[in-house]
């Protein structure tokens, strides 16, 4: 017996396999379209400009990196300096703080080619084991660490703080230094390091 002809005008039902095929045709229409990568780049490495100089530590380098990379994964992962600590890399910790033109940053903030030609210090470049920076000496004379991991982010704090307006309580340098966190809460010790090295004028 012949089927009659589906009337136009009512609602027709879909099997799952009619189903599972309009799906199929939908998505492949609003596919993405892949972007060509560019020229001598990885797919989804956008590479930087070549040879930017920046300074660290007093050393000159050329900067040959995505276009992405932090400051700090350039000090850590391509120059080794691992002294530097990558904390919670949101900027809220202060474990990467290091010193752009005398002046603290925090460095998984920054991007390393946004600081073609600047000088950088990180705690390697403060002090020597042989010969520490006077801030250093303190946090050794005052236990100004504990677990060791924000330290030196807590010292390069500390060292620009030396050259900043502060007030002379200590509870200015606690705010001063509110950006670095000690989650051993070795503040009062930290602070004591710093109020010393204020008062003996050290640099």
């Amino acid at each position: 017996m012949q089927q009659p002809a589906p009337d136009p005008d009512q609602p027709q039902a879909i099997d799952r396999r009619g189903f599972l095929g309009a799906v199929a045709v939908a998505a492949a229409a609003v596919a993405p379209v892949p972007i060509p990568a560019q020229a001598g780049a990885a797919p989804g490495k956008p590479l930087g400009p070549s040879g930017v100089p920046i300074v660290v530590n007093g050393v000159e380098h050329k900067m040959d990196v995505d276009v992405r990379t932090t400051l700090l994964d350039y000090l850590r992962d391509h120059l080794h300096l691992t002294g530097t600590k990558k904390g919670c890399d949101h900027g809220q910790c202060g474990a990467c703080t290091v010193h752009v033109n005398g002046r603290r940053i925090n460095s998984c903030l920054a991007l390393a080619l946004a600081h073609e030609g600047d000088e950088v210090t990180t705690i390697e470049g403060l002090g020597a084991p042989e010969r520490l920076h006077p801030m250093q000496a303190a946090f050794v004379e005052h236990d100004g660490y504990q677990c060791g991991y924000c330290t030196a982010g807590q010292i390069m704090s500390a060292t620009a703080l030396l050259d900043e307006p502060c007030g002379p309580a200590d509870a200015d340098v606690r705010e001063c230094m509110s950006g670095n966190l000690c989650r051993c809460g070795a503040y009062s010790n930290i602070v004591a390091a710093i109020q010393q090295v204020r008062r003996e004028g050290g640099r």
